[in-house]
Order: structure tokens, then sequence, then C-alpha cells
């Protein structure tokens, strides 16, 4: 009996945990993101020019947040943030075409956290 409910349990653990890894993330209008994201996001439209190096590299998904799709869909721009050094946390990434995206994402927590970005 013990066996069995403890079963139980986990299962429900883990079906809790997969949904919660899979479930669509929130929305987001462009107009409340940060100003440095607005600017990211026009950029990204115009097809640059782009502040980073790395600004426009693939994107892998690895955190599974977005929708599945295949390697090479998603492509990933640095949103600056003022006072740091470095590239920072923030994030917008985009899938489908680089400068007529199918959808784009912000994350402010280095891809823990997605919103996906309404125009």
């Amino acid at each position: 009996m013990f066996l069995a409910t403890a079963a139980l349990a986990l299962g429900a653990i883990a079906a809790s945990f997969v949904w919660a890894r899979t479930a669509p993330p929130a929305d987001v209008t462009a107009a409340e993101l940060p100003a440095e994201a607005r600017d990211v996001l026009a950029r990204i439209r115009a097809g640059g020019p782009h502040r980073y190096e790395r600004d426009g590299v693939v994107f892998g998904n690895r955190e599974h947040q977005l929708p599945a799709q295949k390697r090479g869909y998603y492509h990933e721009y640095t949103v600056p943030t003022p006072g740091v050094k470095t590239r920072g946390a923030r994030r917008i990434v985009c899938g489908g075409p680089k400068t007529a995206p199918d959808g784009c994402w912000y994350t402010g927590d280095h891809y823990q956290t997605f919103a996906r970005i309404r125009e």
C-alpha cells in the first residue's frame, strides 16, 4: 500500500513539473518593455545594426521554456542593462525569419522565465 501511494505521489509531482515547464509564457506588450528592449526590437525588425557580437546567434531553447521548434529557429539578442558593463541577463529571443519573426519573447532573468511580446 505504501509503495503504491508513494508511486502515485511521485507521478503527480512529475506531471506537475512537466506541466510547469511546458506552460505557455505570459504575454507582455511592446509598450510595457524597458526602453532598451523596445530599441532592440526595432533593430531586429530593421536587420540591425546590433550592439553585441553575439546578437542574432541561434538560441538552443535548452531550458524548454519556449515552444518546441527545430534547431536554428530561435535567435537571441542582448537587451542592454543600464549600469551593467557585461551583457547582463536581459534578452529578446525571436523565432522564424530574422527581420520578420513569427514571434518574440523577453526574458529579464537569463532564460529562467519568458514573456511573449505582443505588438
